[in-house]
């Protein structure tokens, strides 16, 4: 009943709720991802993009079914971070580049091809989740070991060698070389996965759209990378452009921007409007799958993946005391491999991706920065404020979906209480970690991002707030799976 309501009320929904909100979330979502990095810094871009989709084009289907989808497309956005791209933008913009178009031109197709695949995947996770076919936890698991090998296998075709004694780079290399920086006795070139990382996603989408006749998964997934491919560059263009005139900026505002900041932001309002907008493009294919009760895990084994994966994601992306420990855990297909596997076959990791999961990395490397490195808080008061208050409010809202709400639970008062509650626990994290720049203070480097970080974030309270005026009759859903 609830595909049929979705897919004939899709045909209604006007392009610009959606594709102006995924905008305002993935700028707002990528643009504090700099401040966190790897990959579950970019799961925030994830979660609020992909809660907006939900939220505009995936109404009167369960709260579980559509947590589901947010969970797996979350979890994906982090699969890219395992690329380095930090001296791919120098060939744009250091100051040795300036002035060379060739140099140039190869880093901006290399940001192009770093990220297609990093947005692509995202858009392939969320299609699975919303494309009415079923993938059960043992077959993700069968999909994500395929991945890891095909990422070997891209590895091994296009990013090596890799031998900086005998100076053996890959033929296809966008990071830092002698040749380009013939003055510089190590410019210490950087490993790049790249190719792996393309491998791995081309395998999964070869299995979503060929076997399993997943018309909607490989769709988004090349909207995906339309984003990627577009949004990396143009991001980058606006940074390039200061580095190449840095003359004209040394008045107001433009003297204390961040520069880096912006290409982050840019890349983000550039790749969420087009996901944004394959999404509603192919509404009409947004049919969620549910899943019978029988089906799920038992809970003793969803709480045990979540230990393990929490406790290595501590040991290898927030405090880091085992170089063994990241080694392993710091790639992010392996570190997806368990959230995948657990959100297709439990009940209870959906929630936990949307609420806990994504947010406990974030708020350990917030506390870790002000209190251990910065130093402008005591560790005891900054755990209580930036790690127990907001995990403990995660949990309270994934309690609430999973047992006190779980009569007439509507995919739009999850996704509208999940956007209302993401939105803002990162923007504040993050408004901590730039260390509260209002803007009637003296501005610093840090505000004017802040400024339009808050835009983005009204403008997302506003979406989730109207949404939940507009909120069909709860009669009208399915609650076979709540």
């Amino acid at each position: 009943m609830s595909e049929e309501l979705n897919a004939n009320r899709s045909s209604g929904i006007p392009w610009w709720p959606t594709v102006i909100c995924t905008s305002l979330a993935g700028g707002m979502g990528w643009g504090i991802r700099g401040q966190y990095g790897h990959e579950t810094g970019a799961m925030i871009a994830g979660v609020l993009v992909c809660l907006v989709i939900v939220l505009t084009l995936c109404r009167n289907t369960n709260a579980l079914t559509a947590a589901r989808a947010v969970a797996l497309g979350t979890i994906a956005m982090g699969f890219g971070g395992t690329e380095t791209y930090g001296q791919t933008i120098g060939l744009t913009q250091n100051p040795e580049m300036i002035g060379n178009w060739s140099a140039f031109a190869w880093g901006m197709l290399g940001l192009a091809i770093k990220g297609s695949v990093w947005i692509g995947f995202c858009g392939l996770f969320l299609g699975m989740g919303l494309g009415g076919k079923r993938y059960r936890a043992h077959e993700m698991l069968a999909v994500m070991l395929g991945a890891l090998l095909a990422y070997k296998v891209g590895v091994m075709l296009l990013n090596s060698p890799y031998d900086l004694a005998s100076r053996q780079l890959p033929r296809i290399y966008f990071s830092a070389t002698w040749e380009l920086y013939p003055n510089q006795a190590d410019p210490k070139p950087r490993y790049e996965a790249w190719g792996g990382i393309w491998f791995a996603m081309l395998f999964v989408m070869a299995y979503a759209g060929m076997l399993k006749k997943d018309g909607l998964a490989w769709r988004l997934g090349l909207w995906g990378l339309l984003g990627g491919a577009l949004g990396f560059p143009l991001g980058q263009c606006v940074q390039a452009y200061h580095a190449w005139n840095a003359e004209s900026f040394t008045e107001g505002v433009w003297k204390i921007l961040n520069w880096w900041n912006c290409m982050e932001t840019t890349f983000g309002l550039t790749m969420g409007a087009i996901l944004g907008l394959g999404a509603w493009l192919h509404r009409a294919r947004i049919r969620p799958a549910e899943y019978e009760r029988e089906s799920y895990m038992e809970w003793p084994i969803e709480w045990a993946l979540l230990f393990i994966h929490c406790s290595l994601v501590v040991f290898a992306d927030v405090v880091i005391p085992f170089k063994s420990i990241e080694a392993f855990y710091d790639l992010g297909l392996i570190m997806g491999v368990i959230p995948i596997v657990a959100v297709a076959g439990g009940r209870w990791w959906p929630y936990l991706t949307v609420f806990p999961v994504t947010l406990l990395p974030i708020a350990g490397k917030t506390v870790y920065g002000l209190a251990h490195d910065e130093q402008v808080i005591s560790m005891p008061l900054g755990l209580a404020i930036y790690v127990v208050i907001p995990i403990a409010a995660a949990h309270i809202l994934m309690f609430y979906f999973l047992f006190l709400s779980r009569e007439r639970q509507t995919s739009v008062r999850f996704a509208s209480s999940a956007l209302l509650f993401c939105a803002w626990v990162y923007f504040l994290l993050n408004y901590a970690i730039f260390r509260f720049p209002w803007p009637w203070e003296t501005w610093t480097a840090r505000t004017p991002n802040a400024i339009v970080f808050a835009i983005c974030l009204v403008a997302l309270t506003a979406l989730a707030i109207a949404a939940r005026g507009e909120q069909s009759k709860p009669s009208n859903v399915s609650n076979s799976t709540g």
